[in-house]
């Protein structure tokens, strides 16, 4: 951001891509160093008492201790916070910790949560288990709700929950609608913002309170790291940070760093993903054995006007339902054989990757009812004729089977 001129007029607001590239960095402050070196800690030594008894007085504020971070942590979260344009940032040791310790800053036995019916299945797991043996009470909405989720908002509520979209299903989100009737309410609104990323919605722009990034995926970009980011308003900061602090949910400094070179070339990344993207998901709408594309910038996706609405582009993850039921045998012969798209749970990398599901396992507010089987992909950054070879071949194993 560019600095403040006394008596001049404020400055300008720089653009995503800018932010990306300088938002985090203070060379100067580091031999001229153009990235934020990493600095490894668990101790750190103070001059005097007084220095000593200072720095304990506002821990979250100077490097005070390996766990509440070292300047390589906190340069990630300044970053992180200046690109989400919230308040500050708290880094985690992955996106599922970020998940874990904002719903524990806010619920205590007796609470309840509302928490979207197509949330990434480790949320889930967190609420039907951890959250539950806590006495927290989850009920799952159905992420096309809007405003209506109003009717399952209670007085014990105290967070309704959101990923939008989907990272399976890929609903897209009334986030102003909901975080309207939520505050109504007297609940904090938070949201898995991992699909779009900052760059490509602005969550509290829309109402959002409180926003998680799984930055394992876009942010880091490389699949060789794990950590994750809540960042906050002002008036949640402190207890969100407590929160996370008391669990320990911190990251290494290596992360921090592989996340920060990370988010200096997502603009170009994430635009890559999206065109890549959308050529494949034109494509396999064509092909006779796809029933479905999933993809919020289709027309017939759940929720596409409000992604046309809200949203300044896609990312590179969508889904495909196939026309007809096929054996868990001949969907390996197709998945087996893939040259290109490769196996894993996670994605944000620069590789693609393809994946059987089963939403029907999990989904209790909307039965999942589909032809036949979904399949989520990845779009990477190889060449997008390439990636379709690939595919194309593979549908050919199917046909076989």
């Amino acid at each position: 951001m560019a600095p403040k001129r006394p008596g001049g007029p404020p400055p300008r607001r720089h653009g995503k891509a800018t932010r990306a590239t300088e938002a985090g960095r203070d060379p100067f402050a580091n031999f001229g160093i153009v990235n934020p070196p990493v600095y490894h800690a668990s101790t750190v030594l103070f001059p005097t008492v007084a220095e000593m008894e200072r720095i304990s007085r506002a821990p979250f504020d100077h490097v005070y201790y390996g766990r509440q971070g070292t300047p390589t942590t906190f340069a990630f979260e300044k970053a992180v916070a200046e690109l989400e344009g919230g308040h500050r940032a708290v880094a985690t040791g992955s996106g599922l910790a970020a998940i874990a310790a904002t719903l524990m800053a806010f619920l205590r036995a007796g609470d309840h949560l509302l928490m979207v019916d197509s949330a990434y299945s480790p949320t889930r797991k967190l609420c039907d288990g951890l959250l539950l043996g806590f006495g927290v009470e989850t009920t799952y909405y159905d992420p096309l709700m809007g405003a209506k989720i109003a009717t399952l908002i209670r007085p014990d509520t105290r967070v309704v929950f959101c990923e939008s979209p989907g990272s399976l299903t890929f609903e897209v989100q009334d986030i102003p609608a909901i975080a309207r009737m939520a505050h109504a309410g007297g609940a904090v609104v938070v949201l898995d913002n991992s699909w779009a990323t900052p760059l490509l919605f602005e969550p509290f722009a829309h109402g959002v309170d409180v926003v998680i990034e799984a930055g394992t995926k876009y942010l880091v970009g490389h699949s060789d790291a794990m950590i994750g980011a809540i960042i906050t308003t002002e008036e949640h900061y402190r207890r969100v940070k407590t929160t996370a602090a008391i669990l320990g949910a911190v990251p290494g400094p290596d992360d921090c760093y592989l996340a920060l070179r990370g988010i200096r070339t997502l603009p170009v990344r994430l635009a890559r993903h999206q065109e890549t993207g959308l050529i494949l998901a034109r494509w396999l709408k064509r092909r006779r054995e796809v029933a479905r594309v999933l993809h919020p910038a289709f027309a017939d996706c759940p929720g596409h006007r409000i992604w046309k609405r809200d949203f300044s582009g896609a990312s590179g993850l969508f889904s495909i339902v196939l026309a007809k039921p096929y054996t868990k045998d001949a969907l390996a012969r197709m998945l087996d054989g893939m040259e290109l798209f490769k196996m894993g749970y996670s994605w944000g990398g620069y590789e693609s990757l393809i994946l059987p599901a089963d939403p029907s396992h999990f989904r209790t507010a909307v039965p999942w009812e589909a032809p036949g089987p979904l399949i989520r992909l990845h779009a990477g950054l190889e060449d997008p004729d390439d990636l379709i070879a690939d595919l194309e071949a593979g549908f050919r194993r199917l046909a076989r089977a």
